[in-house]
């Protein structure tokens, strides 16, 4: 577990460190005062597309920082955290795109249906006028979004679904650990929050996790949380305030059945979309074959 401890460290201190020099320089390129700059990024109560893209990218050095992680603490190929076959499946990927497309149809459906719940975002409020700061926040979501999505899934269902499912021989505690820890640290290291938000993230993460298992890859986990956040995202601007949606502390029990929504008939169409595609979920291994978690063990 010192891998994951490392990581823990990397993505806390070092990584926003190097990313926050990045932005130093590009402040002090354009004349602006840096520590002013700086400051701005933290500033959550009135986020700008700078900040925004900050955020994204701490988040996206996840991948960087498990690749390295998984290269020199465990000497394997870092294509083992995307699947059973050692790398991204690209076209798989895109058609777990297509389908969350679908299912985001239904979500935002589901949702126009449940009682208003004054939080940020809700369908229905008037729309907010477009300027260009809206533009430079479309331009950061659709560029930045998907890596920072991407990051997540290669820290909470790549590597500590690994790392955690490698610690027991039974298929079936490895399977239950290896799904259910990594679900309940995500939605912890979103901060402070009330039981039904924490209770929503939780669900979001035990099913990407079990999405994991059961195609044997990150791409179903990374496309569910790609059009999840531009949905987030997308309402905050058409609607609400990005500041609300990046800060958010509370929720409402109302938003269970959307996410619910969202999650299970995702889960439900990528299953019977991976078995019509013969999408692999196992590896060959020492013992004859190894699925996601279980190939954890090289951890």
């Amino acid at each position: 577990m010192l891998g994951a401890a490392t990581l823990v460290v990397s993505m806390v201190l070092i990584a926003p460190f190097l990313i926050g020099a990045g932005f130093a320089a590009y402040f002090a390129a354009r004349g602006e005062d840096v520590a002013r700059g700086l400051d701005r990024l933290s500033d959550q109560a009135h986020v700008t597309p700078a900040e925004l893209a900050y955020v994204n990218l701490s988040l996206a050095a996840a991948i960087p920082v498990a690749i390295l992680l998984t290269r020199f603490f465990h000497d394997l190929r870092p294509g083992w955290l995307a699947s059973v076959v050692g790398r991204i499946r690209w076209r798989w990927l895109a058609v777990c795109l297509g389908l969350a497309l679908v299912t985001l149809v239904a979500t935002v459906l589901v949702g126009s249906l449940v009682p208003d719940t004054g939080e940020n975002g809700d369908v229905g409020g008037s729309v907010n006028a477009f300027t260009s700061t809206t533009l430079d926040f479309i331009l950061v979501i659709v560029l930045l979004t998907p890596l920072q999505a991407a990051g997540e899934e290669y820290l909470f269902r790549g590597y500590l679904t690994q790392a955690f499912g490698g610690l027991f021989r039974s298929p079936r505690i490895a399977r239950s650990v290896a799904v259910g820890v990594p679900a309940v640290l995500f939605a912890i290291a979103h901060g402070a929050q009330d039981v039904p938000l924490f209770f929503d993230r939780l669900a979001f993460g035990v099913v990407a996790g079990i999405l994991v298992v059961l195609t044997g890859g990150l791409e179903a986990g990374i496309a569910m949380h790609v059009l999840n956040n531009f949905l987030a995202f997308g309402l905050a601007l058409a609607f609400g305030d990005i500041s609300d949606t990046l800060s958010s502390t509370s929720g409402s029990w109302w938003n269970i059945p959307v996410t619910l929504t969202q999650s299970l008939l995702f889960l439900g169409l990528t299953v019977w979309a991976a078995r019509r595609r013969g999408i692999a979920t196992v590896t060959p291994g020492k013992d004859g074959v190894a699925d996601f978690v279980s190939g954890g063990s090289r951890l």
